[in-house]
């Protein structure tokens, strides 16, 4: 027999049977469905702790500094009992930037330098922190801009504000300065100049050569995000200022552990991965040169690993259905054999080959579950979608509830394609026993059997 006309005779004895075909088919309905569901519940679980971790940041960066948590033998850290200590054998310094950004999967470093200062705007003041960046990496590290542009390589004097940098601005000669009133200011056209004298001054003191004021150049405003009452500007600039602020001032605004004056090296630092499955590996790398490295991934690890249990016996009960749909179709391909006996016998006798028998049986089987499986995932996204509508989710609980809405149940394309081929191979499988038992028939047996 030619492959058509197996497949012919596959699809006229299921229909033949097509109750009992029906009945199985749907047993492989139900443990398919089963088992989508459950996983994608599971992928539901992960998107949601992920979408949750990253109102917090990007999951991509790495925070680097030289300061480290005292590991346990296991490789837990351990922050109670212990205090972050200055690791003082290494220097994040633009040296060690260069080596970080060597690294495989590393698509961008930038330092933090970080300092306060104090701005003035007509009879505006405020104080704000600054921080030092490599100006052509901010997009890198997905800075969005709602105004202007962000920082380019070769800006000198050049600043981007936070959104909310504005509502730090009060008015010096407001008698109610407990009651501040919005500020009438506009960032990026109003004059803005720039001291590091942290004192308090109703006025700007533009004559005295310690507090000289700096103009700045506001070139854009950030959307909201985690640097909303900050600014950025490029990181050689504020050297600059901060080493001319270090000559003119007896209180110079760099914030830094050990030497207020020391521009040489960064207390912070970040780094860009590319993948988040490269972030692990880039941390650790990070780690054995002898600098501190945290990421969001390791609250994300620590969720997932907390409900990692919870995710084995989803999966355990889809399998579980999935199972039994198994013997189902084991059972019904039996049943076949006993009811084709003779039909068996006939086709041997008639010179039909051994493999060409065990095709048939194993089509039929596979054709079963591949039936199951297409009807499966059209029940799964049914359901997956009535459970998203329900407005059930995983973020309605704990410190992150108001996130807004997250998915309870994903099904993406792939776990989709794996269901059906995974139905299917267990079709076969489960048809492969009642193919070697059709195979063995006696032809002359089977007749008479008969």
């Amino acid at each position: 027999m030619n492959s058509l006309d197996i497949i012919g005779m596959a699809f006229r004895n299921l229909w033949r049977r097509k109750v009992r075909t029906i009945l199985t088919v749907f047993g492989v309905i139900i443990g398919t469905a089963s088992i989508v569901l459950m996983l994608s519940l599971s992928i539901g679980m992960n998107e949601s702790f992920k979408q949750q971790i990253s109102q917090m940041g990007s999951l991509t960066v790495i925070n680097v500094d030289t300061y480290y948590v005292p590991e346990l033998e296991d490789g837990n850290v351990y922050y109670y009992g212990y205090s972050r200590r200055q690791n003082q054998n290494v220097t994040l310094d633009d040296k060690a930037l260069e080596e970080i950004a060597s690294i495989d999967g590393v698509v961008a470093v930038t330092p933090l330098m970080n300092s306060y200062a104090r701005l003035h705007s007509g009879k505006y003041e405020a104080y704000v922190p600054i921080y030092g960046v490599y100006a052509e990496n901010m997009e890198a590290f997905g800075f969005e801009i709602e105004q202007g542009r962000l920082l380019e390589a070769n800006d000198s004097n050049a600043a981007v504000f936070g959104n909310n940098v504005r509502y730090n601005f009060y008015n010096t000669r407001s008698r109610n300065w407990y009651r501040r009133e919005e500020p009438n200011i506009d960032v990026m056209k109003d004059k803005i100049t720039v001291n590091f004298n942290m004192g308090y001054s109703p006025e700007p003191e533009k004559g005295n050569r310690r507090n000289k004021e700096q103009e700045l150049n506001v070139v854009g405003v950030l959307k909201p995000g985690n640097y909303d009452y900050a600014i950025f500007m490029d990181v050689d600039y504020l050297k600059k200022l901060i080493k001319a602020n270090s000559r003119t001032s007896n209180n110079p605004g760099r914030i830094n552990y050990g030497s207020n004056t020391n521009t040489d090296s960064y207390e912070q630092a970040m780094v860009k991965v590319e993948r988040l499955e490269d972030v692990e590996r880039v941390q650790q790398a990070i780690k054995d040169m002898g600098f501190g490295a945290s990421s969001l991934t390791d609250i994300l690890r620590t969720m997932m690993d907390q409900t990692k249990t919870i995710r084995v016996i989803l999966s355990a009960i889809g399998g579980v259905a999935l199972f039994i749909a198994a013997i189902g179709i084991t059972n019904t391909m039996i049943m076949s054999i006993y009811e084709r006996t003779k039909e068996i016998g006939i086709m041997k006798v008639l010179g039909c080959l051994l493999r060409d028998i065990r095709k048939l049986f194993l089509l039929e089987s596979a054709l079963i579950g591949f039936m199951g499986g297409i009807i499966g995932i059209g029940f799964s996204y049914l359901a997956s979608t009535l459970m998203n509508n329900a407005g059930i989710s995983f973020l309605n609980i704990g410190w992150y509830s108001s996130v807004g809405p997250s998915k309870i149940s994903i099904i993406p394309i792939w776990l989709a394609l794996a269901a059906i081929a995974f139905a299917s191979f267990v079709g076969i499988i489960s048809g492969f026993y009642p193919a070697l038992r059709a195979m063995r028939l006696s032809p002359l047996e089977a007749i008479r059997n008969e």
